[in-house]
């Protein structure tokens, strides 16, 4: 059994109710609480006759103005393409992927499981700078968006099946469409993400070559792009399913060879090309020459002899195939 098997939070909402309702019976109650509590000191000044009565009222006001403030707590704003993950005095409580104006159970937490990683981020940074200056910075948001993200990764340096360094990027689109498995199955499901990029993409790149320079029926990395990505995605996908995530695409940004042997690769790279334009410019030439000897022998302008002919082939040949211009030398002579 696998570990996304083994590990599942069964997805729920929790109870809710409409939070422009909470909130307008929750102002009349607060406007109650003060009213009592002022009517109960007004009256406690002018009549002490019923001590207990009046206290009764204040304590009442108190008490009422502390409830409203604490159903306030409850009140949550849900945009579209964001969920919120809330936890009950330490347990799962529920999901809400609604967008709307929402109250919820005061006491349930909305948790994000980035927290942890930037204290731990912020710890690692005062450790290193031996600082213990703490800087404000905004609130965290604690709501987990399900819009579609990028993540484009640092270049890596990875041998390819022939061993060659190669510097290599990519980009993934990606979702989250689980966020009870997002927050509660990793840590932080943004660098688990980057991470299994990562994996997946040295498991990838070490079965493919760069390049085979002229074998055109083997796959490699530069050629065979869109079977890699599709490959790239899936096993991305299959790490990722436990953290609650959707992969939509990965594809290859960059890839180069390394730097110590990018000048080699080059000339072989140049010497693979100008071999291949030499035989196709051979090719072309032995056809060239045959056909001129064929037009002459058809024509019976010149008599040739097998000497003559094998003179005028490789004149032919070097004038065709040299790779500069060829200087003409008049023969006033003969052959023999």
């Amino acid at each position: 059994m696998s570990t996304a098997q083994r590990i599942q939070f069964k997805e729920k909402e929790p109870f809710i109710l409409s939070g422009m309702m909470v909130l307008v019976l929750n102002i009349l109650l607060t406007l109650a609480a003060l009213a009592a509590f002022t009517i109960g000191v007004v009256i406690c000044a002018q009549n002490e006759s019923d001590p207990l009565g009046i206290t009764l009222i204040v304590v009442g006001g108190v008490y009422g103005f502390l409830l409203t403030w604490l159903l306030f707590m409850g009140l949550k704003i849900i945009k579209p393409n964001e969920s919120v993950v809330l936890t009950l005095f330490g347990r799962y409580h529920g999901t809400i992927k609604r967008e709307g104006f929402f109250w919820v159970n005061p006491f349930a937490v909305s948790v994000h499981p980035g927290e942890s990683s930037a204290l731990g981020s912020m710890l690692e940074q005062v450790k290193e700078t031996g600082s213990a200056k703490i800087t404000m910075s905004k609130p965290m948001n604690k709501k987990v968006s399900l819009k579609v993200q990028t993540l484009n990764n640092n270049q890596q340096k990875i041998n390819d099946q022939l061993g060659n360094p190669i510097i290599i990027g990519i980009v993934v689109v990606w979702k989250v469409v689980d966020p009870t498995k997002a927050v509660f199955n990793v840590d932080n499901y943004k660098e688990y993400l980057s991470t299994q990029c990562d994996s997946a993409l040295r498991n990838i790149v070490r079965l493919y070559p760069y390049d085979t320079f002229g074998n055109d029926n083997e796959k490699t990395l530069r050629g065979s792009s869109q079977e890699i990505s599709l490959k790239l995605k899936a096993e991305i996908q299959e790490k990722v399913v436990i953290a609650g995530l959707e992969i939509n695409e990965a594809r290859i940004t960059h890839l180069a060879y390394a730097p110590e042997i990018a000048n080699a690769m080059l000339q072989r790279q140049q010497a693979t090309a100008i071999i291949d334009a030499r035989q196709i410019i051979v090719e072309g030439a032995v056809t060239m020459v045959e056909m001129a000897l064929a037009k002459l022998n058809e024509k019976n302008l010149v008599a040739l002899d097998e000497e003559r002919k094998a003179a005028m082939v490789s004149n032919l040949m070097v004038v065709l195939c040299g790779s500069r211009d060829a200087q003409p030398i008049i023969n006033s002579g003969s052959l023999y």
